[in-house]
C-alpha cells in the first residue's frame, strides 16, 4: 500500500454500466445530508468486475463462517414474521 493512503467510509454504492465498462460510485449518505457525497468512482471492465464480484462473494462467505451470518434489514424468515411481538395499535 502506498504510504499515506487513507481509507474512505462508504455506506452507499451506485452501479451503472455501458457495453464496455462497469462503473461503481462509492458514497456516504448520513443523516441531515441533502444528497449522497460520492467518495470515489471505480471504472472496471466487465471481466474485472465479475472477478471482483467472485472475490467479494468468497470473502463474504469466509467472514460469515468466522463471525456469523450478515442479516439484511427487512429480510426476515417466516418464523420471525409469525412470532414477532405484537405491534401496539396507533
Amino acid at each position: 500500500m502506498p504510504a499515506g493512503l487513507e481509507a474512505e467510509y462508504a455506506n452507499l454504492a451506485r452501479i451503472a454500466h455501458s457495453p464496455s465498462e462497469i462503473i461503481v460510485d462509492f458514497a456516504q449518505m448520513l443523516p441531515g445530508m441533502a444528497r449522497p457525497l460520492v467518495q470515489s468512482r471505480i471504472v472496471m471492465s466487465p471481466l474485472g468486475a465479475k472477478l471482483f464480484y467472485q472475490a467479494l462473494a468468497e470473502n463474504i462467505t469466509r467472514y460469515e463462517a468466522a463471525y456469523g451470518e450478515i442479516r439484511l434489514p427487512g429480510n426476515t424468515s417466516l418464523a420471525d414474521q409469525l412470532f414477532r411481538p405484537p405491534t401496539p395499535p396507533s
